[in-house]
C-alpha cells in the first residue's frame, strides 16, 4: 500500500517532502490538481467535489491513507468527505480507507493542546486582542472564510486572538513561478494589511497554505524580525507519523516508491518547486476523476 498527499497545485510538496523525511521507506504518491488550480477562490461544493475525486484517484492508484496537503481542501471539504463519502466508499469497496487533513496538527502545533481539548468559543476583534499572544494565519479566501483557524484555535486556547489574511493571488503567483521581487511585494502587503487591521503584528504566524511554505523565507523577511513560523509540514509529519504507530490497519508500504502525479501540464516543474525540492522534479500525467459543472479557475 502507499500514503497519498492531494493538493490543489505544487504546494502540497512542502507536506510531501516532510513525509519522506520523517518516512523514508514509506511509499508516497502525490497527486497535484493543477488543472484546476488554485481551489481558494471556488464555491464550497466545486471544492468538495475536486477533493473528493483526487482521493478517489489515489485510492484507485492503491493508497488506503489520503493528506489533504491543502488548507482549502481540509478546512471546505475534509469533514464532509468523512461524514458522506468515505461510509458508503468503504461499503462498497470493502477497503479500510481514510482522509485526513493538515489543519488539525497546526492547530495543534500553535496551541500545544490536543484536538480532543475543547473551551467555550470566544470572538476576538481588532483592537480587543490587548494582554493577548496574537496569531497571524496567511491564507486563501476560502479558508480565511471557513474561520476554521480562529475557531478551532480558540476553542483550545484562551491566551491567543486569531486574525487572518486571505491573499487571493499568492498560491496562483507561486504555481506560475512569479519572480522572488513580485513575491515578496506581494507578501508585504498583506503582512502589511494584517498588522494595519489588528494594531501590531502578530506575535506569530501561521502559513496557511502549502504553497507559502515553499517561500517561507519571503515571509521572514516581510514579517518583523524574530516572527516564529508555525510550519505545517513539520507538525503533520508529526502527527501522521502518530497516527500510523495507532492505527497498523494503514500500511505505507516499504519500497520507497516515489510518484508525482498532475491533472495538468506533465514534464518539469517550475524553479521554485524544484529550488525547494532540492533537485529537478517530472511530473506524469494523469487524467483526472470526472467533475461536472466546474466553474473556469
Amino acid at each position: 500500500m502507499a500514503i497519498g498527499v492531494f493538493d490543489s497545485g505544487i504546494g502540497g510538496l512542502s507536506i510531501h517532502h516532510a513525509l519522506v523525511d520523517r518516512l523514508p521507506r514509506a511509499d508516497l504518491i502525490f497527486l497535484g490538481d493543477q488543472l484546476n488550480m488554485p481551489y481558494g477562490g471556488r464555491p464550497g461544493e466545486e471544492i468538495v467535489a475536486l477533493t473528493r475525486a483526487g482521493c478517489e484517484t489515489l485510492f484507485d492508484l492503491g493508497c488506503d491513507l489520503v493528506i489533504l496537503a491543502c488548507n482549502t481542501a481540509a478546512a471546505i471539504a475534509l469533514r464532509r468527505l468523512q461524514q458522506t463519502w468515505l461510509p458508503g466508499y468503504r461499503r462498497e469497496t470493502g477497503r479500510t480507507v481514510n482522509v485526513l487533513g493538515i489543519i488539525v496538527p497546526t492547530i495543534e502545533a500553535a496551541t500545544g493542546m490536543p484536538w480532543s481539548h475543547e473551551r467555550e468559543p470566544r470572538d476576538f476583534e481588532a483592537g480587543k486582542a490587548e494582554g493577548l499572544e496574537v496569531l497571524g494565519v496567511y491564507c486563501t479566501p476560502a479558508t480565511a472564510a471557513s474561520r476554521v483557524y480562529e475557531i478551532e484555535i480558540d476553542k483550545r486556547s484562551a491566551d491567543a486572538a486569531v486574525f487572518c489574511e486571505p491573499c487571493p493571488e499568492l498560491a496562483r503567483m507561486i504555481e506560475t513561478g512569479a519572480s522572488e521581487a513580485d513575491l515578496l511585494a506581494a507578501i508585504r502587503a498583506h503582512t502589511a494589511a494584517l498588522t494595519a487591521r489588528i494594531g501590531r503584528a502578530p506575535d506569530r504566524a501561521i502559513l496557511g497554505c502549502t504553497h507559502y511554505e515553499i517561500i517561507a523565507d519571503l515571509f521572514r523577511a516581510a514579517l518583523p524580525p524574530g516572527t516564529p513560523l508555525i510550519h505545517q509540514p513539520h507538525a503533520t509529519a508529526d502527527a501522521i507519523e502518530r497516527y500510523l504507530a495507532s492505527h497498523p490497519e494503514y500500511d505505507p508500504g516499504s519500497s520507497g516508491l516515489r510518484r508525482f502525479l498532475t491533472t495538468g501540464q506533465p514534464g518539469q516543474q517550475n524553479g521554485l518547486a524544484a529550488t525547494f525540492w532540492g533537485g529537478p522534479l517530472r511530473f506524469e500525467a494523469i487524467a483526472p476523476q470526472r467533475t461536472e459543472g466546474l466553474t473556469q479557475a
